[in-house]
């Protein structure tokens, strides 16, 4: 190596570091919130604003919390739009019961609101939960494709409430993404330059596995469509978009919204890195014809720090190829100018690149993927009046906002820019 590449590379690590150091410290910063202060016995009351399948392992992670670990948290209300979904978790749970949200929300005895309704809804009720003084548990994706504007005013208003927000990736429970982002920081593998991730899996929950759990059902009193609507176009009342609205592009974006934060969530994190500058993707409906989203989905970011993001996956075979930790079988992979870190078994795995002087090293991971630590990671946060949990508000605002540019970029063939400083996407 020559003199001038060794200053350079010593300069670009050293900037590398400089700009990691600042989004960490950013990161980890600990806000102390207004509102109500818990005291040790306190109990924090969960209302959960969606009753389907996925809304049943968010009430059964709490009740687990509860009845066997004794946390102090408690069921209180569950909503749905339609009332016999949400009647039947709440009498299982002893649960008050409502089909508006913005009743449940009234209910002085909830203080944390647990999100799981279709995309489109999620981030207009995380908004009004802010507002009424929850603090909130919300699946991903934390909006839909269309509402990229939406996802701006919900960092914002996190932000300015100081009101603790969990997004739904709850892969950021494991300990190898916050050890991995440490080594980066410290410069194991020098400055980052490229990683890989994805999912992959037969089948959608949108055509196969999303029940109708009537065939027969109607608007009415037990069924609010205009409440399922919501901001997405009007259209008459389908059964099939009611039920499996995922097959749907007004409520849904497929693997790239459905999925990929899973995947991308950690990277981003462990990479340091915040809004993309540019976007490129390919895929569509490959394997499917029934749906209206993607299937198939690849997508390619690149970040001003220059390092680039692979983002792989597909709904018609389930064969990742590498690794077996990481969202849908596929295990990162981070690149640096020094060497590479992968996630095998319990282990990380430092392998220096060609060149590099630095030996093989093999890190223990200290504690794996776990929904229920997900939510004690939160509900730790809200007894503490403290904004730091594992996947905030603002880590789902860069995450989401490259997700969108893909999407985008797909659907209108064009490649996707993004305008820091107006905190715009350009096609």
């Amino acid at each position: 190596m020559s003199e001038a590449q060794a200053n350079r590379k010593a300069a670009t690590r050293r900037e590398f570091l400089g700009q990691t150091a600042a989004v960490a410290a950013g990161a980890m910063a600990v806000s102390v919130l207004p509102g109500r202060v818990f005291g040790a016995n306190d109990r924090l009351g969960v209302g959960f604003i969606g009753a389907g399948g996925r809304q049943q392992a968010h009430l059964g992670s709490v009740a687990y919390l509860r009845d066997q670990q004794k946390a102090a948290v408690d069921i209180v209300a569950v909503c749905d739009a339609y009332r016999p979904r949400a009647q039947k978790a709440a009498d299982r749970f002893k649960a008050k019961v409502f089909t508006d949200h913005r009743e449940l929300l009234k209910d002085p005895n909830v203080d944390v609101v647990a999100i799981a309704t279709p995309d489109h809804h999620h981030a207009c009720q995380a908004l009004d939960a802010i507002k009424a003084g929850k603090d909130v548990y919300c699946e991903k994706p934390v909006t839909h494709w269309r509402q990229f504007e939406l996802i701006k005013r919900l960092a914002e208003e996190v932000r300015k409430s100081g009101r603790v927000f969990q997004l739904g990736s709850q892969g950021m429970s494991d300990s190898a993404w916050h050890q991995a982002r440490k080594l980066i920081q410290d410069g194991l593998i020098g400055p980052p330059l490229h990683a890989e991730c994805g999912y992959f899996r037969v089948g959608d929950w949108g055509e196969r596995g999303m029940p109708v759990d009537d065939p027969n059902a109607k608007p009415g009193a037990d069924l609010n469509w205009e409440a399922f609507l919501g901001d997405s176009p009007k259209r008459d009342f389908d059964v099939s978009r009611y039920f499996r609205w995922r097959m749907y592009e007004d409520y849904a974006g497929g693997p790239v919204t459905d999925l990929f934060p899973h995947s991308l969530t950690p990277v981003v994190s462990m990479l340091g890195v915040t809004f993309p500058s540019m976007v490129v993707a390919t895929g569509g409906i490959f394997r499917y014809p029934e749906r209206e989203v993607p299937d198939t989905f690849n997508m390619l970011i690149d970040y001003p720090q220059k390092i680039t993001v692979a983002v792989l996956g597909t709904q018609g075979n389930n064969f990742s190829g590498t690794g077996d930790r990481g969202a849908g079988g596929r295990s990162p992979i981070v690149r640096g100018w020094e060497g590479t870190l992968t996630f095998t078994g319990k282990e990380i795995v430092f392998t220096p690149a060609e060149g590099s002087k630095k030996q093989p090293q093999r890190f223990p991971i200290e504690r794996g993927e776990s929904l229920v630590d997900h939510w004690k990671n939160l509900l730790e946060c809200c007894k503490a009046h403290e904004q730091k949990t594992w996947s905030p508000a603002d880590l789902a605002y860069q995450v989401q906002t490259a997700l969108i540019m893909g999407f985008l970029a797909l659907r209108q063939g064009k490649v996707a820019k993004f305008d820091a400083g107006k905190q715009q996407i350009v096609l």
